[in-house]
């Protein structure tokens, strides 16, 4: 079948950056491209209905079902790492909260050394993937493949409460918190397209699968990358219990994530020398950074009774989301075709922070993330992270065997910086929540209780409280210095005929979700392999406060 086949590109991996670059890459009808996927079909309904996102994040048959180490500084706790292991990878799984990240992110990145990554450069091809459905203004696009919706538009009032409460504390609306404004309290968008999902998977590969030139394999597992004198050559996969090589052409391209793409590296042969051979593999290539400078984000809630049966709390129950599941069937609308994360905001944790460091989703409802759990009554609740840490982890191969999880620990909360930038959550939102906007609807504290007030209190209760925003990244970052892996062109250092494309090659961490800007560099990277990169049409200003170095708000 694929064996006789001769392949221009290899991507391994359909998420949120692989899908992208096959269908880029794929553009051009005399080039051949295979994608391969480890997960199966993206066609079931729990992907599709976006209320529904608890339950793929939530099966195995969707999700690798990743678990770090015991985190020292939570507790010893061990903390899920939910990855896609479908078509659309963590974009059919994820929470599709569209957020692309504050500008002086990706100048940040620049500086770092990954030269021409800088926000201007980043924006054209923000604009090149989306299709605003709410918003027209310079910094939106309309005509890319990924629908970005509002959901049900704020209908609950709770969501204006929220927002109007942001104002009366002092801080300032944003019309768009992807736009000129990141800072301040607004409406949020979701990669939503008429109420159904838009994964990349729905958004990229849907339309074009049956393009004579790409070939999707899926329930494909590729179990090492082929070396020929440092040039990948080909990969190894293990399809149906039986193992095959395929050859390409030009290059294998390594999509499979945070944590899924150094782990490949590793098995490879990729990583440091020493820890490499620590479990038993063959060096190919000695090279410190793989699986290193891992970051995530970690959230908790801000949960309340609500003094009005207005919350998502009624809803949760079998009768309510079968009328909920029914009209979403028959309509694609009503609260089915919604996240629930409506409003939101950024904020800087203190004076002197040059931008937003603290993000905000608010939920109508007192609910678990996964929806597995909700509080008996009616309540709501804020989502509010730390969102730039300092804390840094890593991913390691713990054998030469890829089917064995690798070794992930993300040391969190290992720094001073990143618990006081959680004493700022707590202190900020309960500021935030105690504003009268708020007074019509807010009742009793469920957590953390009023009387959470010192560092050590704080700090004990986020240890037990915190969970990961499910965002990994950062594990072969651009650079040039000695522990990055990739160069500008996202071409592994040393190796010819390898890239890696997907958030694993962010030097930092973005302040906000990561389907976003991993979408971005996919679509950029695409071109870079075209040689055909776009400039931006001119330079576009961006909000910088103007007195940050002295004022929090």
């Amino acid at each position: 079948m694929f064996e006789n086949q001769s392949f221009d590109y290899i991507i391994i991996g359909s998420g949120s950056a692989g899908a992208i670059v096959a269908a880029r890459l794929s553009e051009n009808k005399h080039i051949k491209v295979l994608l391969i996927e480890s997960g199966g079909s993206d066609n079931s309904i729990f992907i599709k209905m976006p209320s529904a996102l608890g339950i793929p994040m939530n099966t195995k048959k969707f999700n690798w079902g990743y678990k770090s180490e015991p985190e020292k500084h939570l507790n010893n706790r061990i903390m899920n790492c939910p990855r896609g292991h479908v078509l659309g990878g963590s974009s059919s799984i994820n929470g599709m909260v569209y957020v692309r990240g504050n500008p002086f992110d990706f100048d940040e990145w620049e500086e770092s050394g990954a030269k021409g990554w800088n926000y201007q450069n980043c924006l054209p091809y923000f604009k090149k993937l989306e299709s605003h459905k709410v918003l027209n203004s310079d910094f939106t696009g309309h005509e890319g493949p990924v629908a970005v919706e509002a959901g049900n538009n704020m209908t609950n009032p709770l969501y204006q409460a929220f927002i109007d409460a942001g104002v009366e504390a002092g801080y300032t609306k944003t019309q768009d918190y992807n736009g000129y404004r990141q800072e301040g309290f607004g409406q949020k968008f979701m990669n939503v397209d008429a109420g159904v999902r838009a994964s990349s998977s729905y958004a990229y590969l849907r339309p074009i699968k049956h393009r004579a030139n790409l070939k999707i394999l899926c329930k494909s597992l590729v179990t090492r990358i082929i070396f020929e004198q440092k040039k990948a050559v080909g990969v190894e996969i293990l399809r149906k219990n039986k193992k095959h090589i395929i050859p390409t052409n030009k290059e294998v391209i390594l999509s499979a994530g945070s944590i899924g793409s150094p782990h490949l590296l590793q098995v490879s042969g990729i990583g440091c020398k020493n820890l490499l051979t620590k479990s038993k593999i063959e060096v190919i290539h000695d090279l410190p950074g793989v699986g290193q400078n891992l970051q995530d984000h970690l959230e908790f809630n801000f949960q309340y009774r609500c003094k009005k049966p207005i919350t998502l709390n009624t809803k949760v129950n079998i009768f309510q989301k079968s009328i909920i599941g029914m009209r979403w069937l028959l309509t694609k609308k009503g609260l089915g075709s919604s996240n629930h994360f409506e409003a939101c905001a950024f904020i800087r944790s203190k004076a002197g922070v040059k931008w937003p460091d603290i993000q905000y989703h608010f939920l109508p409802g007192a609910i678990t993330y996964d929806g597995s759990s909700a509080f008996q009554g009616h309540g709501f609740q804020v989502h509010i992270g730390y969102n730039k840490p300092t804390s840094r982890g890593s991913v390691q191969a713990i054998s030469s065997d890829i089917s064995t999880h690798p070794k992930i620990l993300f040391n969190y909360l290992s720094t001073e910086n990143d618990r006081e930038g959680f004493r700022a959550c707590v202190r900020l939102t309960r500021e935030i929540m105690s504003q009268s906007s708020m007074s019509l609807y807010k009742g009793e504290a469920i957590q953390p209780k009023d009387d959470v007030i010192t560092d050590e209190q704080i700090d004990t209760f986020v240890r037990a409280s915190v969970d990961s925003a499910y965002h990994p990244s950062c594990t072969c970052k651009i650079g040039q210095d000695k522990t990055s892996v990739v160069d500008p062109e996202l071409k592994v250092h040393g190796l010819r005929g390898l890239r890696v494309i997907d958030s694993s090659v962010f030097p930092t961490i973005p302040n906000g979700n990561l389907n976003a800007p991993t979408m971005m560099l996919a679509e950029r990277a695409s071109d870079i392999i075209k040689n055909r990169t776009k400039a931006p049409d001119r330079t576009l200003d961006i909000f910088l406060h103007e007195d940050w170095r002295n004022s929090q708000r």
